[in-house]
């Protein structure tokens, strides 16, 4: 079974139909989930100095800030006793494979689609790299 599940959040509606199931899997296998978040870098084409990162917005840090501790709060609530969060900076899908390949789960769970509808057009889907580049197996939940 999935001792450890990591989910991707992103606040949109397909990132919370992949928490009620990654809920179910953690509860089911009585092991540990992690609530992953990325806050991304604003794209900036071409960027004016590839030395200098791009600022992000305190409130954008906030909101993923508040969103892991909401969503561990009602994963806590929901039985589960152990409950890890993780956010970080960057260009989102390195970020999250950096970040499994230091911390392997068991499984990763993500929604089908993001809050970047835009910008998939333009960069690729998240939830489709992540099922080609992670080392793990990939659990994608579609709404």
């Amino acid at each position: 079974m999935f001792r450890s599940v990591t989910l991707a959040l992103d606040g949109s509606p397909y990132a919370e139909e992949a928490f009620r199931v990654a809920l179910g899997l953690v509860r089911e296998s009585q092991g540990t989930l992690t609530l992953l978040s990325v806050v991304p870098h604003p794209p900036l084409i071409p960027p004016p100095d590839p030395w200098i990162l791009p600022h992000i917005p305190e409130s954008q840090i906030h909101y993923y800030q508040d969103m892991l501790k909401t969503h561990r709060e009602e994963a806590l609530a929901a039985g589960l006793t152990r409950v890890e969060t993780a956010l970080l900076e960057g260009h989102v899908v390195d970020s999250v494979l950096t970040y499994l390949e230091d911390h392997p789960p068991s499984l990763l769970v993500v929604g089908s689609r993001g809050l970047s509808t835009a910008r998939r057009l333009l960069l690729g889907s998240v939830s489709d790299a992540l099922v080609h580049h992670a080392r793990c197996p990939v659990l994608v939940i579609k709404a």
